[in-house]
């Protein structure tokens, strides 16, 4: 057998040995009486590459043991466990008990050679059990006996842990009666805990179940689970777990529900295949039972589901869904540990903000980070919005200009319609001349596309409930909110754009007319004038908002479909963008005509108005009705690619642009969807995968396996001078 496959042990309370050497190599030096049987080719050990491992070892170690470093436990638990991490139900401290198999002689400090074989260890296919076997196997002599196994089980279970019989007939058949006991191997002591779960949840029902009626109540069978399974389900499903009987007539819950709810959970994988292909086969990405059970066939070769195991799964679906169509978020909700609802992620991102900046000056480095990534967003946004800006600036000036036309009064009427306004403006001023104005608008692109992104967003997340769902009327709210927010920037930018536009005509209609500056308009107006017309601007923008992004967000999820399994690609999201854009623009046209009436600098011989009011009355009078939509094609030509341009580009962006903050990559919309951004499986060091199901396996055993004991830490404060334990 070769060294790296033979699980001898490491653990702190083993007995220094041959399988407590420093070498890799020496493990395999032990009596071959009690070595374990030959593995099977697929188990052996993969090398990793030792300067990664050194690498790692470099950058955590902080110990020094004559003169070498070496790691301490906390660094170990650092290089094993990254606090960037989403650990979720599973305490990182709880990493520390692997530090146990690293450290081969006991000394409290990892080398080098003890880390790298521990990365090798980490890297065979099966290291979640023999992690396991080498904390259990604490003389290091290959096998586990029974008084070994309950010695250490008894040093790590919780101290209110449900009871558990060693002597029952279950343990017999691994490893025989008090009179024949005999030490389990590798790949007995491996077959064990595959089964220890079950024979927990069993021996914990019996002891509710004292007068042996096969049910139990509710609130028991709550405790049961929290007690074998808590770090294997989501928090909306531990929440949930007493409406278990209402799957029956029944106010309790049976033996047989039990067990139907524990072979879903030890399903979950195949679960998870079967909704996510039945999701896809269906047009609206839901499904029905008949569905599940449909695909179930297709995707196994026998019944795996029994009729009280589907009631079991679509009752904890249906939780938040009782339509009879379920989306793979539903099943998600509940059978995915990793879960979180929508206003979650968003409060814990909010809180993780404030939290970063009340610690700025002790932990400075995470509160720049926060700084920075907020930066990021506002760069792409602003390159993003002055791209979509300059696209369609040409169409914005002709339709201030339409605008801004006066046809009743004789000598006024400049141009027919907009393509005649878009052939005089390049005939008497030139190419430039359609970009008139364009640096203000540049200017106040950025804060205005910032501050509507993110109140729109701040907003749907006060407006998601529980389940991740938000109204109409609270998208409407959301939206409109935004539009409001964003005047105090765009009216003072709107108002030097619309004069620096409309100066152009001007120029070729009156001889001598001085060209004005921006800065020049800027002085002349003062703060209170370059705040002309924001009442109109506001009836402008709120409503524009309002329409704009609960139309964008359901034509990308209704009508284009996307959802997780779908992201959408530039086109569809430029579509949605410019139909959404249409109804907005066109529909707030009125408010923006008198906008631009009481933003533009009145000429000789035309009225001043005074107010909206008397702005709309004297157009009406003056013009008729049809004068308040000048402009309103030019306006959906504008708008409407305007802001698609300037998402797609945002997404687009991103994507060139990655940001990477704590080892983890931000892209995707600006609206939160259900799922934790954390890093895909498939991109995660294996390393870290299998440390972490290695725990998930001694969780098994107990739910706190490995962390420290109430009276381990009473023990330990009593050496601290004036504790007096109580």
């Amino acid at each position: 057998m070769d060294a790296a496959s033979a699980p001898a042990s490491a653990p702190v309370h083993a007995v220094s040995g041959a399988g407590a050497s420093a070498s890799p190599n020496e493990f395999a030096q032990v009596d071959s009486s009690s070595k374990p049987p030959p593995r099977t080719p697929s188990s052996q050990s993969t090398t990793i590459s030792t300067s990664r491992a050194r690498a790692t070892f470099r950058a955590h170690a902080s110990g020094l043991l004559e003169g070498e470093p070496h790691m301490t436990q906390d660094d170990f638990v650092k290089a094993i466990a990254p606090a960037n991490e989403n650990y979720h139900k599973i305490a990182r401290e709880s990493y520390a008990v692997l530090f146990s198999v690293a450290d081969r002689k006991h000394r409290g400090l990892v080398s080098f050679q003890d880390w790298e074989f521990f990365e090798n260890l980490l890297q065979k296919p099966d290291a979640e059990y023999e992690i396991a076997f080498r904390l259990f196997d604490t003389d290091g002599n290959g096998v586990v006996d029974y008084d070994e196994f309950i010695d250490y089980y008894n040093k790590n279970k919780s101290d209110d842990s449900i009871p558990f019989d060693w002597n029952c007939d279950w343990v017999t058949l691994y490893i025989g009666d008090k009179k024949k006991r005999h030490s389990m191997t590798y790949q007995q002591f491996a077959q064990m805990l595959r089964g220890l779960q079950g024979e927990r949840v069993r021996q914990a029902f019996h002891f509710y179940d004292k007068a042996n009626t096969g049910y139990i109540e509710p609130e028991q069978f709550q405790k049961i689970i929290e007690k074998t399974a808590k770090h294997k389900l989501s928090d909306r499903l531990l929440a949930s777990l007493q409406t278990l009987c209402n799957i029956s007539t029944s106010s309790k819950i049976s033996y047989a529900n039990v067990r139907a709810f524990q072979n879903v959970i030890r399903e979950t994988d195949m679960v998870d295949v079967i909704v996510r292909n039945a999701c896809a086969k269906s047009p609206d990405g839901t499904i029905t039972r008949l569905d599940f059970m449909n695909e179930a066939a297709r995707s196994t070769k026998f019944s795996l589901f029994t009729p009280m195991e589907i009631d079991v799964l679509f009752h904890f679906a249906s939780l938040d869904n009782n339509t009879g169509r379920l989306s793979r978020d539903d099943f998600r909700r509940v059978l995915d540990p990793t879960w979180q609802d929508p206003v979650t992620l968003y409060t814990l991102a909010q809180a993780e903000k404030v939290e970063a900046a009340k610690n700025a000056f002790h932990d400075p480095g995470h509160f720049l980070s926060e700084v920075f990534e907020s930066a990021y967003h506002f760069l792409l946004g602003s390159v993003a919005g002055a791209l979509g800006a300059t696209i369609v600036y040409p169409i914005d000036l002709v339709k201030t200009r339409m605008q801004n036309q006066r046809s009743k009064i004789p000598g006024q009427l400049l141009y027919k319609n907009s393509w005649d306004c878009f052939r005089k403006v390049i005939h008497r001023e030139g190419f430039a001349g359609l970009y008139s104005g364009l640096g203000p608008q540049l200017v106040g692109v950025a804060p205005e596309k910032a501050i509507k992104l993110t109140v729109n967003d701040f907003a749907r997340g006060k407006f998601t409930d529980e389940s991740g769902k938000i109204t109409l009327l609270g998208e409407i709210i959301s939206g409109g909110s935004a539009g409001a927010c964003q005047v105090v920037f765009t009216n003072p930018l709107e108002i030097v754009k619309i004069r620096l536009q409309i100066q152009g005509e001007v120029a070729k209609s009156i001889e001598g007319a001085p060209k004005r500056s921006a800065v020049w308009i800027v002085r002349n107006l003062g703060l209170l004038g370059l705040y002309r017309g924001a009442t109109a601007c506001m009836m402008r923008d709120v409503p524009f908002s309002a329409i704009y992004f609960p139309t964008y967000a359901h034509l990308k999820k209704d009508y284009f479909g996307e959802g997780p399994n779908k992201t959408l690609g530039i086109g569809q999201l430029l579509v949605a963008g410019a139909i959404a854009g249409m109804p907005a623009a066109y529909f707030t046209t009125p408010c923006d005509v008198i906008k631009t009436r009481l933003q533009a600098e009145a000429r000789v011989g035309q009225t001043h108005y005074r107010n909206i009011a008397h702005c709309a009355t004297t157009i009406m009078r003056e013009e008729g009705f049809k004068a308040f939509f000048k402009g309103g094609p030019a306006r959906i030509m504008r708008s409407s690619p305007q802001f698609g341009c300037t998402l797609a580009a945002y997404e687009v962006l991103q994507g060139l642009l990655p940001l990477h903050v704590g080892g983890k990559t931000e892209a995707g919309h600006s609206i939160p969807s259900g799922e934790a951004k954390e890093v895909p499986p498939e991109k995660r060091q294996v390393e870290y995968l299998r440390s972490r199901n290695a725990l998930k396996i001694l969780l098994d055993i107990d739910e706190n396996f490995g962390k420290p004991k109430v009276s381990q830490l009473k023990e330990s404060w009593k050496l601290v001078p004036g504790f007096n334990a109580k």
